[in-house]
């Protein structure tokens, strides 16, 4: 009998381009339903991002794999996000990563966020109260950072944060009226060229 996370895998992530067996088995083993107030639950391993405490959203579970697929986490490797929001993504980080630090501006949702993983034993993850924007430069450089959030453009405390060989993933602002396109930065020495990967549509991250 397979469970819901292990059902959303084979319907929803291997069909769309989810190929990494690593992400794969990291998402079947994260129970997101954990992560959601219990009157949404339910809406659990439905194919869509859902609303969260603070105006903010859990993300899509495609989107969270593809994202983590992107930036190719590897065992030995520290990772940075950028927008804690529930919890959830950094679940799925800490799976594929030695350590993950991850940062969030609204108290109550690091606070909530924090207790949940800390609940359920993803005890590789330290969850920070800060500005997502500056990074958080007492842990860097970062192998991988991923945010979660749409910056107009790239804040360069990130990049500056960034490991040589390190991977950035974030989705980048272009207008107001369109969908944001979401991008991988990769560090080589000085040059941080980038890629586009697809359309997306984040909460804008705020700094301060």
């Amino acid at each position: 009998m397979s469970t819901p996370a292990q059902k959303m895998v084979a319907e929803q992530l291997r069909p769309h381009g989810v190929t990494d067996e690593r992400v794969l088995q990291a998402m079947a083993s994260v129970p997101r339903e954990e992560f959601l107030a219990p009157r949404m639950r339910r809406h659990a391993y439905e194919d869509r991002a859902l609303a969260i405490e603070c105006g903010q959203t859990i993300s899509q579970p495609l989107v969270v794999a593809l994202m983590a697929q992107a930036a190719a986490p590897q065992p030995i490797d520290i990772a940075l996000e950028v927008g804690t929001g529930s919890g959830y993504a950094a679940a799925v980080l800490s799976r594929l990563c030695r350590r993950v630090i991850t940062i969030e501006r609204e108290p109550a949702l690091a606070e909530h966020a924090a207790e949940t993983l800390r609940r359920l034993g993803f005890d590789n993850v330290v969850v920070a109260v800060g500005d997502g924007s500056l990074g958080w430069a007492a842990e860097a450089p970062y192998d991988v950072i991923l945010v979660a959030a749409a910056a107009r453009g790239v804040p360069q405390p990130l990049l500056d944060q960034l490991a040589d060989g390190g991977r950035l993933v974030i989705p980048v602002a272009i207008s107001a009226d369109a969908p944001q396109d979401l991008r991988i930065y990769t560090r080589h020495g000085d040059q941080v060229p980038y890629r586009s990967l697809f359309p997306v549509l984040f909460v804008p991250l705020r700094p301060g």
